[in-house]
């Protein structure tokens, strides 16, 4: 005589020709179930010898599949009963839906969340910030990176691990790196620095982040370049900072600007030695007027120097933090555009009187940066490889650079007009007002052309126009490139 089932079997469905294990399809199954209520709270369930022959399966998948469900707490088991569906299980959470039907949250009662976060809502995600066509701004030459000779460190690091390599590391960062990088600031960009003020973060966002919390207090006003870049906007709106946009001419920011809009702002916001995006050098008669106006009003200037070893008509520009004998100059710097965006490294030169503050507001954010490849990019600096890559990316750089502007001046001449084309891994083309560069850069995206519109980073009164990056175009790009760019132009 046929045995009675021991429970209503659910439809579980196991299929051996995919990867996933037996036992998690019979849990899936189980769960789905469960959640879209086509089992019920007490509701008793098969045995697990009459599933596994229902099913075909040896009864140690489902054994293994119940023990799951009922260490998660779906499942219960009654004694003379056999196992049920869990009791305590919430009515509401169980709610019959159509099977497959993708569950949406139920979002109910009060949700609160910071209000400084509003801000930037909604996300926004632009074409051009996901093309990878020529002038992609901040793309670098990466096939000319020396993959074999850093491959060849990071593998002798590897070799070297060990229980205290891997544990965390030192807070500050490296103390090999951090006495590299201060031996390189010293004597390329003029910086005035020891290696203990030298704190690694996790990029020049990381810097900007760690700063604007350290010295600016909420709903205080901040210099802002203006255009400036989009992400040390967001940084200082974050935080509460009230920017003021300050214009930039051909000398960099103007001060005396900034000091009629705003003389008591506690911090200026700048990248002296090549301004991001319009590609010009804070002059030396700017330099000393915003640092006695710091000095005056007791606010402090942040220095974004992003690339400035990338010089081509004259030596790199000294540093503004050396200029500054009163140390309210904090120093930003990263390896992303002389080495590689991903690598994730950057620092900052600290005051001596403020790293204690710098150091507690990094702890509070991570623990440190992650020792290895602090260790093999000191070694690269250490071993001269650093100075040789940037020798030759420079040369590199200077060529497609020549040649972009070659070919602007060719095709483009009475249409655009570059700015800022003495340095950095970009310049700038400034547009008619009559043409709207954000339209004409989403048209460029279906001509595989990364073209990102100056008009968005400007606070007030923009300019129309376009960036364009060179560092990760090649030579026989450009030409073609540019004929695009004048075909999309001419286009109505």
């Amino acid at each position: 005589m046929k045995r009675v089932a021991s429970g209503i079997l659910p439809l579980v469905v196991v299929d051996r020709a995919i990867s996933t294990p037996l036992h998690r399809q019979i849990y899936d199954g189980f769960r789905s179930a469960i959640l879209e209520g086509r089992l019920r709270p007490g509701q008793r369930i098969p045995s697990t010898r009459l599933l596994a022959r229902e099913i075909r399966v040896s009864r140690f998948p489902v054994l293994n599949a119940y023990a799951q469900l009922l260490a998660e707490g779906y499942l219960e088991s009654r004694v003379g009963a056999g196992t049920v569906v869990s009791s305590s299980l919430p009515e509401q959470r169980t709610s019959s839906q159509p099977p497959g039907t993708k569950t949406t949250p139920i979002m109910q009662g009060r949700r609160p969340v910071a209000a400084r976060t509003s801000v930037f809502l909604p996300k926004e995600t632009f074409p051009w910030m996901v093309n990878w066509g020529p002038f992609r701004v901040g793309q670098v030459a990466f096939d000319q990176f020396p993959h074999q000779i850093w491959s060849s460190l990071m593998a002798r690091r590897s070799r070297c691990m060990n229980a205290r390599s891997a544990h965390y590391g030192i807070l500050m960062g490296s103390e090999i790196l951090r006495h590299a990088i201060a031996n390189y600031l010293k004597t390329a960009r003029a910086v005035r620095c020891a290696p203990e003020q030298v704190l690694i973060v996790n990029g020049s966002q990381q810097a900007l982040e760690i700063t604007a919390r350290v010295l600016l207090e909420p709903g205080v006003r901040v210099w802002i370049e203006d255009p400036c870049y989009r992400l040390a906007q967001d940084a200082f709106k974050l935080n509460g900072c009230e920017l003021v946009p300050v214009p930039v001419d051909d000398e960099g920011l103007v001060v005396a600007a900034g000091i009629r809009k705003c003389r008591n702002a506690k911090a200026a916001f700048v990248s002296p030695s090549h301004q991001f995006p319009l590609g010009v050098t804070l002059s030396a008669a700017r330099r000393f007027q915003l640092i006695d106006w710091a000095q005056r009003s007791g606010a402090w200037i942040i220095e974004d120097d992003y690339d400035s070893e990338y010089r081509y008509e004259s030596q790199p520009i000294a540093s503004l933090q050396g200029l500054d004998p009163n140390s309210r100059v904090i120093y930003i710097g990263t390896f992303s555009k002389v080495l590689f965006p991903s690598l994730r490294l950057g620092y900052i030169v600290v005051p001596p009187d403020l790293v204690d503050r710098f150091l507690v507001t990094r702890r509070v954010m991570d623990l440190g940066p992650p020792t290895f490849h602090q260790e093999v990019l000191a070694d690269f600096i250490g071993q001269g490889h650093f100075e040789r890559h940037i020798r030759r990316m420079r040369t590199l750089y200077g060529d497609l650079r020549r040649l972009l502007v070659e070919n602007l001046h060719q095709h483009l001449e009475k249409i655009v007009t570059p700015v800022g084309d003495e340095a950095g891994m970009h310049l700038t083309v400034m547009l008619d007002s009559k043409r709207r560069d954000e339209d004409l850069a989403v048209r460029a995206v279906r001509q595989n052309l990364s073209l990102w519109p100056l008009s968005r980073l400007y606070l007030s009164h923009p300019r129309q126009g376009f960036i364009l990056g060179f560092g990760g175009t090649t030579v026989s790009e450009i030409p073609l490139a540019i004929r695009r760019l004048r075909a999309l132009l001419d286009s109505k």
